[in-house]
């Protein structure tokens, strides 16, 4: 089937298959908006959570994972969550700083003297701190897709980061960077003598339950990624590649793990961490980290620098922290703070409510995942079903 016919069958299909997809907990004016973005052709499928600090009070799966074989979306499909990384890599080097192992404020030439000499266009040097990587303020340039490519390990990333030019002076402006994030992760394993992988697995994953999250697939996990799309512009969704993967399979081993946004998860996975970060670093009676470090975490560490993808932000370290909720962000309470990725996965924890927002789905192109009708729709339906009003 093509076109608009093709796209209203498959929203039919999404809509009958889905009372075998859902949760056991639900909130219905969801899953009707999931359903109408499916129907109008903007998505595949969509899995949505919504958990208090307690509990999980919505966990959801609307449409299909696989569009071409007919497969139904469920509520355990891995994601690909991309940018959605940077908060797990953001709270790595804080459990360091928790333990005196490192500072924020400290150079990141003294655990990487490869980055010592950093100049900008001028010539001139200029320290970065790991502040500057969290916050998106160290200037540091970008690798090309081939160097990336090319890069086995974050060991072997960095001197390649080293050869580039400081886009401008740290500190001056904000400028999403990934080779920044990519470079708090090496940081990180130096200072713990783990690999990235194993220390997110030790410390965080596994301690947290986060048993599908993970930047290397296992055969059996393949079976359950979601597959991604773009949207044309007559209205179809076509098949979309990974580009973190450069042409290899979710499987494969021989590429860095991109702490900037190689992550692959689920729905409940993400649930956990976000319901740690809630409960100020500490879920089930095990500590992440301190109270004073999610705060710090979650509130604006760029002064008056104009942040974000969406009006009215600042931003945190490895997350946005909404300023002053507009537009898609209205529904939230000011101090709201986040992350969302390439392919329009968003997570989004709001401490005065104590809720937390959890959108997998696997689009390539919209014009702005950030702020995508999808996303502004599931928000608001939550305030909705739950009478939180403004």
């Amino acid at each position: 089937m093509n076109g608009w016919l093709g796209l209203a069958a498959a929203g039919v299909m999404a809509t009958m298959i889905t009372g075998a997809a859902r949760g056991d907990a639900s909130l219905p004016g969801v899953g009707a908006k999931v359903r109408a973005q499916i129907s109008a052709g903007e998505v595949a499928g969509a899995v949505t959570l919504v958990t208090d600090a307690k509990r999980v009070l919505h966990l959801e799966a609307e449409g299909l994972a696989d569009r071409e074989a007919g497969t139904p979306l469920k509520t355990d499909a891995i994601f690909w969550i991309a940018s959605m990384s940077k908060p797990i890599t953001a709270t790595a080097v804080m459990m360091l700083q928790d333990e005196g192992k490192l500072s924020i404020e400290d150079p990141v030439s003294k655990y990487l003297p490869e980055l010592a000499h950093l100049k900008t266009a001028d010539g001139v040097e200029h320290p970065v701190t790991i502040r500057q990587l969290l916050t998106h303020t160290s200037g540091m340039g970008e690798i090309s897709s081939d160097e990336a490519r090319d890069s086995h390990t974050l060991g072997e990333a960095i001197p390649r980061y080293a050869t580039k030019p400081l886009q401008f002076v740290p500190g001056a402006k904000w400028q999403y960077c990934q080779s920044g994030i990519n470079t708090a992760a090496r940081i990180v394993e130096v200072v713990s003598k783990k690999s990235f992988p194993e220390f997110l697995e030790q410390r965080l994953f596994h301690p947290l339950g986060m048993k599908d999250t993970t930047f290397y697939l296992s055969p059996e996990q393949l079976k359950r990624l979601a597959k991604s799309y773009a949207r044309t512009p007559d209205g179809k969704l076509t098949e979309a590649t990974n580009p973190i993967l450069y042409g290899k399979s979710p499987t494969d081993r021989d590429r860095f793990p991109a702490a900037n946004g190689g992550l692959f998860s689920t729905a409940s996975d993400y649930g956990l961490f976000a319901r740690m970060l809630l409960n100020q670093g500490t879920l089930n009676g095990k500590h992440y980290l301190k109270p004073a470090t999610v705060a710090l975490m979650s509130s604006v560490q760029t002064g008056d620098l104009t942040t974000g993808f969406t009006p009215g932000n600042g931003w945190g370290l490895g997350c946005c922290v909404v300023r002053t909720p507009q537009g898609v962000t209205g529904m939230l309470s000011a101090g709201t703070f986040g992350h969302g990725g390439a392919y329009g996965t968003q997570a989004w924890i709001d401490p005065v409510r104590k809720l937390a927002y959890v959108l997998m789905v696997q689009r390539s192109n919209f014009p702005n995942g950030d702020a995508s009708d999808l996303r502004r729709d599931f928000q608001q339906a939550v305030v909705d079903d739950l009478k939180l009003g403004k």
